[in-house]
Protein backbone atom coordinates (compact mmCIF):
# COMPACT_ATOMS: atom_id res chain seq x y z
CA UNK A 1 0.00 0.00 0.00
CA UNK A 2 1.35 3.60 -0.78
CA UNK A 3 1.17 5.74 2.24
CA UNK A 4 -0.82 8.41 2.10
CA UNK A 5 1.95 11.35 2.80
CA UNK A 6 0.80 15.04 3.72
CA UNK A 7 2.04 18.15 1.65
CA UNK A 8 5.53 18.56 1.73
CA UNK A 9 8.25 19.00 3.02
CA UNK A 10 8.56 16.18 4.76
CA UNK A 11 11.27 13.64 5.63
CA UNK A 12 11.95 9.87 4.35
CA UNK A 13 14.11 7.42 6.32
CA UNK A 14 14.79 4.88 3.74
CA UNK A 15 16.33 1.73 5.59
CA UNK A 16 17.39 -0.92 2.83
CA UNK A 17 18.41 -4.33 4.49
CA UNK A 18 20.00 -7.68 3.37
CA UNK A 19 18.39 -10.89 5.98
CA UNK A 20 20.11 -13.20 7.38
CA UNK A 21 18.95 -17.02 7.67
CA UNK A 22 18.00 -16.67 11.07
CA UNK A 23 13.97 -15.85 11.29
CA UNK A 24 13.49 -16.06 15.27
CA UNK A 25 11.17 -13.85 16.08
CA UNK A 26 11.73 -11.52 12.80
CA UNK A 27 8.05 -11.05 11.86
CA UNK A 28 6.80 -10.58 15.25
CA UNK A 29 9.30 -7.33 15.95
CA UNK A 30 8.44 -5.89 12.57
CA UNK A 31 5.03 -6.02 13.63
CA UNK A 32 5.90 -4.47 17.06
CA UNK A 33 7.82 -1.96 15.37
CA UNK A 34 5.26 -0.91 13.22
CA UNK A 35 2.81 -0.10 15.48
CA UNK A 36 5.47 1.93 17.91
CA UNK A 37 5.97 3.85 15.08
CA UNK A 38 2.48 4.00 14.27
CA UNK A 39 2.15 5.64 17.99
CA UNK A 40 5.22 8.25 17.83
CA UNK A 41 4.58 11.96 16.99
CA UNK A 42 5.70 12.80 13.84
CA UNK A 43 4.84 9.41 12.03
CA UNK A 44 3.13 10.16 8.67
CA UNK A 45 3.38 6.36 6.98
CA UNK A 46 5.40 4.11 5.84
CA UNK A 47 6.07 1.42 2.53
CA UNK A 48 7.61 -1.96 2.73
CA UNK A 49 8.73 -4.19 0.00
CA UNK A 50 10.95 -7.37 -0.05
CA UNK A 51 12.46 -9.39 -2.37
CA UNK A 52 15.72 -10.37 -1.92
CA UNK A 53 16.50 -6.92 -0.87
CA UNK A 54 14.11 -5.61 1.95
CA UNK A 55 13.44 -1.52 1.63
CA UNK A 56 11.26 0.19 4.41
CA UNK A 57 10.50 3.67 4.11
CA UNK A 58 8.90 5.34 6.72
CA UNK A 59 7.53 9.13 6.79
CA UNK A 60 8.08 11.82 9.34
CA UNK A 61 6.98 15.53 10.17
CA UNK A 62 10.71 16.58 10.93
CA UNK A 63 14.17 15.35 11.73
CA UNK A 64 13.32 15.75 16.00
CA UNK A 65 10.59 12.65 15.31
CA UNK A 66 12.86 10.65 13.34
CA UNK A 67 15.79 11.33 16.68
CA UNK A 68 12.97 10.07 18.88
CA UNK A 69 11.90 6.98 16.94
CA UNK A 70 15.44 6.28 16.40
CA UNK A 71 15.74 6.45 20.67
CA UNK A 72 12.68 4.90 21.30
CA UNK A 73 13.93 1.75 23.77
CA UNK A 74 12.16 -0.84 22.52
CA UNK A 75 13.23 -0.12 18.89
CA UNK A 76 16.71 0.25 20.19
CA UNK A 77 16.30 -3.47 21.24
CA UNK A 78 15.07 -4.15 17.62
CA UNK A 79 17.79 -2.55 16.10
CA UNK A 80 20.55 -4.48 18.53
CA UNK A 81 18.78 -7.86 17.17
CA UNK A 82 18.78 -6.46 14.17
CA UNK A 83 22.37 -6.32 13.70
CA UNK A 84 22.79 -9.59 16.15
CA UNK A 85 21.02 -11.58 13.71
CA UNK A 86 18.52 -10.86 11.42
CA UNK A 87 20.91 -8.96 9.04
CA UNK A 88 23.72 -9.48 7.08
CA UNK A 89 24.18 -5.58 6.01
CA UNK A 90 21.78 -2.11 6.02
CA UNK A 91 22.09 1.08 5.07
CA UNK A 92 19.57 3.95 6.53
CA UNK A 93 19.00 7.06 4.72
CA UNK A 94 17.11 10.24 5.14
CA UNK A 95 16.30 12.61 3.27
CA UNK A 96 13.69 15.61 3.08
CA UNK A 97 10.87 15.38 0.50
CA UNK A 98 10.12 18.62 -0.98
CA UNK A 99 8.05 17.45 -3.80
CA UNK A 100 5.91 14.88 -4.33
CA UNK A 101 2.90 14.01 -6.83
CA UNK A 102 1.18 10.63 -7.85
CA UNK A 103 -1.64 8.65 -10.04
CA UNK A 104 -4.15 6.68 -9.19
CA UNK A 105 -6.91 5.04 -11.03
Amino acid sequence: MIANTPPPPYYAVIFSNLRTEIDEGYGEMADEMVRLAEEQPGYLGHESVRSGLGITISYWENLEAIKNWKANSDHLIAQKYGREKWYSAYKTRIALVERDYGFEK
